[in-house]
């Protein structure tokens, strides 16, 4: 028999194997990162407004004389290809009753410049005339030495027009034709204002006012025509009404506007065949 330092003792059983660990989770996904906040539009810019190109000068003499006013610009062709341009020698009328012309003017304070071509006055709105139903306020007026117009083939030494616009913009034009005579009190008080030179105007004092209503002559019958500026662009469409009676006006005041204009005076223009109305009535 074995002796029991033979016998060995049984092993020890072997322990089970522990199952692996499960893998460790996978990491949480990042968020994504958050997209950056849309830029504000700056503000469109403003474009810039074109520069006003300058009209080209004109003159009544020389290169840029009225025998060239056509030329100068293409906005001027009028005063070359225009069927209705003014002045004209007033000839051939037909005396008609013409509607109602109605003058509204009130006494005012007034401005005179020099504009380079003229003496153009202007004073605050309210002037207005009235023809049939259709009313114009008085814009300015200016005047040309000798008169632009004719009346049977007669000049006269100068002439006032009178510039009137109506609500849609159309033209109607009084021309109060001068003769040499005596002392225009009307007269006199513009030229008491005359600037002193091309380019500046000079306003009237608080206690100096005009009235257009002494400037008009007593007869008030006149002709009505169809025609236009008189200067560049010699646009159509004008409403003419020309006194048959001149104002007079001195020699001295004649002599005055002479020095800083000696001829500011468009030729006549070919009438073609235009009616003329020649008024029988009295105007008011």
């Amino acid at each position: 028999m074995a002796s029991a330092a033979d016998v060995k003792p049984a092993a020890a059983p072997a322990q089970a194997a522990m199952p692996p660990a499960p893998p460790p989770p996978p990491p949480a996904a990042a968020a994504p990162a958050a997209e950056p906040a849309p830029k504000k539009a700056a503000p469109a810019k403003r474009a810039a407004k074109p520069k006003a190109v300058p009209m080209p000068h004109w003159s009544y003499h020389g290169s840029d004389g009225p025998d060239n006013w056509g030329k100068l610009h293409a906005s001027y062709g009028l005063c070359d290809s225009g069927k209705q341009q003014s002045p004209i020698d007033i000839r051939g009328s037909i005396g008609v009753d013409l509607p109602e012309l109605r003058f509204n003017y009130a006494p005012s304070r007034f401005s005179v410049a020099n504009n380079g071509h003229t003496l153009e006055v202007t004073y605050p709105a309210g002037g207005s005339l009235t023809f049939a139903t259709k009313t114009y306020q008085l814009v300015q007026f200016h005047f040309h030495r000798p008169a632009e117009e004719k009346i049977e083939g007669k000049s006269f030494e100068m002439v006032a027009h009178l510039v009137h616009r109506d609500a849609q913009g159309a033209l109607a034009v009084v021309a109060v034709l001068m003769t040499v005579g005596a002392e225009n009190p009307f007269i006199q008080a513009l030229w008491n204002h005359i600037p002193l030179a091309a380019g500046q105007a000079m306003a009237s004092a608080a206690d100096v006012s005009i009235d257009l209503n002494r400037f008009m002559p007593k007869e008030r019958q006149l002709y009505n025509y169809m025609g236009s500026l008189t200067t560049p662009p010699c646009s159509e469409g004008v409403q003419w009404f020309v006194f048959k009676e001149p104002v007079e006006v001195s020699p001295e005041q004649l002599r005055t506007f002479a020095r800083l204009f000696p001829n500011n005076a468009r030729p006549i223009q070919p009438t073609h065949d235009r009616l003329i109305k020649e008024s029988r009535g009295r105007v008011r």
